[in-house]
């Protein structure tokens, strides 16, 4: 079973499994059915929340369970009184949940100097935040830890993953480059001197590991990326050369210089780059794509979704993830910048 099935990873991950010889019921909270998936798929109505419809769903019980929207420690409270219907699971958390060694992390990126200082590439046995409610992060460390403590009663796998994309994300970073190329928009800034790297993952690289970990259940923490972390220039010219379009980078040494200038959804000040030597050592994984392989299915779907449509409309979890004073698409702070910086 599938948890989460219709969203962005789920999509893939349904038909990795079919594809190796998995049957699989799809759950979702709107029990949709993707157009990629075979007729033999088994879709049901389930929501996350409720305990006694998640029990309803595993029936007799199933040999695996795949959680996407597994958030908080509830949820692991979920599986371990269902331990005895589930044979092993693979559960999706956050490379967010890590922090350096002077406890700096994506909770404290905003701070003066917070942004963490991560070994590169990061292992999994790189120190987390600490377990809580506080926030996203600290909410999946406690989930993470709760669901490894049922030990052999529960093999789970954890999948740490990065800047997922693929088509049908509900906040696709690539929005940031595709929609100014579809705007004409000739010249991005770029702060950080543009080298800033936020290691990418693409669904069908997820979709692989669940698979292989689905195959070989153990209690385990894996890292989830693409086989390349291209830094944020990069990301711009595939985004260019898929479109077929031709923009002016130009780049600012530090921080973004100004409110709504310089910023995208990579932009950091440090290297976040995920080790996956363990996902190879351990579940004998390859990727199946890179960066700009995946991408022309995303840009095709985001340009799809946008025809017509403003923005926010179209994405609006993306417009909601910044401070309303950021706006991503602020040409005129950035004409006048540039002006100001040509003076």
């Amino acid at each position: 079973m599938v948890i989460g099935a219709t969203g962005q990873i789920g999509r893939v991950t349904v038909r990795a499994l079919v594809q190796d010889g998995w049957a699989v019921t799809a759950a979702s909270r709107g029990a949709g059915r993707d157009a990629g998936w075979p007729e033999d798929v088994r879709v049901v109505r389930l929501d996350r929340e409720d305990d006694a419809a998640l029990a309803d769903a595993l029936g007799d019980g199933v040999d695996l369970v795949v959680d996407m929207v597994a958030f908080t420690a509830s949820h692991a409270r979920q599986y371990a009184r269902l331990a005895d219907r589930i044979g092993s699971a693979v559960v999706l958390s956050s490379g967010t949940v890590y922090e350096d060694e002077q406890g700096r992390n994506f909770d404290t990126q905003d701070d003066a100097d917070g942004f963490p200082r991560l070994p590169v590439p990061i292992p999994e046995t790189q120190h987390t935040v600490a377990p809580g409610e506080g926030t996203y992060s600290t909410r999946k460390v406690e989930l993470e830890r709760a669901l490894l403590a049922l030990g052999e009663r529960l093999p789970v796998t954890m999948v740490r993953a990065g800047a997922i994309h693929g088509p049908h994300g509900r906040a696709p970073r690539e929005l940031y480059f595709v929609k100014r190329n579809l705007d004409g928009r000739r010249t991005r800034v770029l702060s950080y001197g543009g080298v800033s790297r936020f290691h990418p993952v693409s669904v069908h690289n997820i979709a692989e590991l669940v698979r292989l970990a689905a195959a070989q259940p153990a209690s385990r923490v894996i890292n989830a990326g693409d086989p390349y972390a291209p830094t944020v220039a990069e990301i711009g010219a595939a985004v260019d050369a898929v479109m077929g379009f031709g923009s002016e980078t130009v780049t600012v040494p530090g921080a973004a210089p100004g409110p709504n200038v310089g910023v995208t959804p990579w932009s950091t000040a440090h290297p976040v780059v995920y080790d996956m030597s363990a996902a190879e050592r351990e579940l004998g994984y390859r990727a199946v794509t890179t960066y700009d392989d995946a991408l022309e299915e995303t840009v095709s779907w985001i340009t799809r979704r946008l025809a017509g449509r403003d923005w926010r409309e179209a994405f609006p979890a993306m417009a909601a993830a910044y401070d309303p004073s950021t706006d991503l698409f602020d040409y005129a702070a950035e004409d006048v910048w540039l002006a100001d910086r040509k003076a």
